[in-house]
């Protein structure tokens, strides 16, 4: 049997480019799975559009019949319980799909690792599940930045999000590894290099 290939979860702040990083690892032979990726999946599924139904009426609903997930988004961080609720009926589904993910790939040799791009590693717990975590650090200017282009927010929505997380400095604490991503590209990829090859060497 071929050794249980190792699991880094990857963490940061919100536009610190935890995803872009993921990425990276993914050219060296990682296997990347998302989470924001799984989510989207499980808002199609139909059981969970009845649940979001029966819970909020139609005005969660796009035209379209699909989810409004600006709206979802509205509600939850409005409201814990909301957000408690919501991630009761979505964990479990997303931890399904990425089991399945996983398992499928154990045997293959050209999978190296997975990554766990997770924006909530550490406040579900899936941080200890992890043979390493990586922290991607980028100044608030920068995040900011980011976030405004790509997902149109301002200080104050990134700061209202930021705030219903772990403390970036806690996190940061908390994690194997720290990567700068404020730089140009190329410093990253070193970063990421360095680290993938440690982690693989040490954690098989």
């Amino acid at each position: 049997m071929s050794p249980r290939k190792p699991i880094i979860g990857i963490a940061g702040g919100i536009g610190s480019g935890k995803t872009y990083v993921a990425q990276l690892f993914g050219e060296l032979g990682a296997l990347v799975i998302s989470s924001d990726d799984q989510v989207q999946q499980a808002y199609e599924l139909p059981q969970v559009k009845r649940t979001l139904r029966e819970w909020w009426g139609d005005s969660v609903f796009l035209p379209t019949g699909q989810i409004n997930k600006r709206d979802v988004a509205h509600r939850v961080f409005a409201d814990p319980q909301q957000r408690k609720r919501l991630e009761q009926l979505i964990h479990p589904l997303v931890a399904m799909a990425r089991d399945e993910l996983m398992a499928n790939a154990q045997g293959d040799p050209t999978v190296k690792a997975f990554i766990w791009d997770t924006p909530l590693l550490f406040e579900t717990g899936l941080d200890e599940q992890c043979d390493a975590v990586v922290f991607i650090d980028a100044p608030l200017p920068e995040r900011l930045k980011r976030v405004a282009k790509q997902r149109h927010w301002d200080a104050t929505e990134l700061e209202r999000r930021e705030n219903s997380q772990m403390p970036l400095d806690t996190k940061r604490d908390l994690a194997d590894y720290v990567i700068n991503n404020s730089a140009n590209a190329d410093p990253v990829r070193d970063q990421v290099k360095r680290i993938f090859s440690h982690i693989v060497t040490t954690k098989n």
